[in-house]
């Protein structure tokens, strides 16, 4: 481990260097990257053009040659994550940010930097989302290199590696539709909206008295039915049947949630409830108590997705667009 860890030392002071050794024969994708380029006003995050340009170059390392590429959006990859933390804590990423082991970020050896993808613990079947601001993991198998915080976060800290499936979701420290190439998409299934989704879960959240932004729900009025004109005949001897049982629709079951709003009264945690079950009625809405970064937050989820499609789809229908789906 010690070798490993000597390496990725060195890979942070020296990345940019490497540059110089590449050859040019493959194609580089950094202009391909300009067409969905965003200047995001995100002073958290390095996101600059410079920054793009010379990270989506072809570099080596241990003679191996990489070359960044454009996934797809909707893309999946499937092997090893590995995580790295305080002895890289402090130092130098790829892009030009500090390392921040607390923070929601990865390494990946050839996706653009601030890449934001969805991370698939597939050994226990926990996820996260996490931004790619660093270059690596260096070993063979080994696709994703987490910070600490977001392996502690998929229980994956004290075995060191996991078995993993990670989705591509959007760019530039969003999940960012506009522009960016698709994957092709399975009969029936909603494309994504073109609206940007930003990503509250990527640590550390800047939570606000009450100002997270919810997907307004608008409650439809039920209209004047229309009746048929019929002719019934009159039933001799017979009492009518009579039904006073209310018809009770069935709640969807699955371990896929929507979360809707994250406040921190209750009470508007409440309301958001009350709102979203009479429009979803055959969903769950619950709303849970959870404390991020030493405070106290209401989130309201829409739960009984049977997998993720099925909640994106759901998400998508209704124009949830502000809504993030969690295992």
């Amino acid at each position: 481990m010690k070798f490993i860890s000597s390496v990725k030392y060195s890979l942070f002071f020296g990345f940019s260097t490497l540059f110089l050794f590449t050859g040019c024969s493959q194609k580089n994708y950094s202009d391909d990257y300009m067409k969905f380029y965003k200047d995001t006003k995100n002073s958290k995050i390095n996101n600059s053009k410079e920054m793009h340009k010379y990270t989506m170059r072809p570099y080596s390392v241990f003679g191996i040659k990489y070359y960044p590429f454009i996934a797809n959006i909707g893309d999946r990859f499937e092997g090893i994550a590995s995580w790295y933390g305080p002895d890289f804590h402090s130092k130098k990423t790829s892009n030009g940010e500090v390392y921040n082991m607390y923070d929601m970020t990865a390494a990946h050896k050839t996706l653009p930097m601030n890449t934001v993808l969805r991370v698939e613990n597939l050994d226990n079947g926990k996820s996260i989302i996490v931004r790619v601001n660093d270059r690596g993991p260096f070993v063979k198998g080994r696709i994703i290199d987490l910070s600490n915080k977001a392996a502690n976060e998929i229980d994956m800290v004290r075995k060191g590696t996991a078995n993993v499936r990670i989705t591509v979701l959007g760019y530039n420290g969003e999940i960012e539709n506009k522009n960016a190439p698709y994957t092709e998409l399975a009969q029936n299934e909603v494309k994504p909206s073109n609206q940007v989704e930003k990503i509250d879960v990527l640590e550390p959240l800047d939570i606000k008295e009450d100002k997270i932004t919810t997907t307004n729900v608008t409650i439809p009025t039920v209209g004047t039915p229309v009746v048929a004109k019929t002719t019934v005949k009159p039933i001799v001897n017979k009492a009518p049947v009579v039904n006073n049982k209310p018809k009770i629709t069935p709640l969807s079951t699955g371990i896929y949630s929507l979360q809707v709003g994250a406040f921190s009264k209750i009470e508007g945690a409440q309301k958001t409830v009350s709102d979203y079950q009479r429009k979803f009625s055959s969903n769950k809405v619950e709303s849970e108590k959870v404390f991020v970064n030493g405070k106290t937050l209401y989130k309201v989820f829409i739960k009984g997705f049977k997998s993720y499609d099925e909640a994106q789809r759901f998400k998508n229908s209704n124009g949830l667009t502000n809504a993030m789906v969690i295992k």
